[in-house]
């Protein structure tokens, strides 16, 4: 099962080399930080707040490619955690097939978010990183 997530918050830090991006439940409680780098976070957060910029950001590079290969990006999932590493893919509908493309969590929300293009996280991911009140981590050891 998947659920749908929205952006919450952006946060970057100048001080350091990690910057968070939260994700929220939509219709509930959970969410769950997830650790990106400061060119996805700014990234992400011009696109949200819809900031152009001068010349193409990789995210528009991937845009425009799906544009212009007449795809459609229909859903940014967040499939897997391994290792504390998020693994995300992109599902790109061209010609009525569906298309799989593995991403960076970061760069598919960044590719996503200027299209409200919904955010999914598989349940068990949820279930790894949130506790089922969503205020704290669950313990894996259950």
């Amino acid at each position: 099962m998947q659920v749908r997530m929205d952006l919450a918050r952006v946060i970057i830090r100048e001080t350091g080399d990690s910057q968070i991006i939260i994700l929220r439940e939509r219709e509930g409680q959970r969410q769950f930080p997830i650790l990106i780098g400061m060119p996805e976070a700014i990234a992400i957060e011009r696109r949200a707040k819809g900031v152009e910029t001068q010349r193409p950001l990789t995210h528009d590079l991937m845009a425009s490619i799906i544009d212009k290969l007449d795809g459609e990006l229909e859903e940014i999932v967040i499939s897997d955690l391994r290792e504390h590493t998020f693994f995300a893919t992109l599902k790109v509908r061209r010609n009525g097939d569906l298309i799989l493309i593995d991403a960076r969590p970061s760069d598919a929300i960044a590719l996503g978010v200027g299209t409200e293009t919904p955010i999914l996280v598989e349940e068990e991911v949820l279930q790894a990183v949130c506790a089922p009140d969503g205020t704290e981590p669950a313990d894996p050891d259950g």
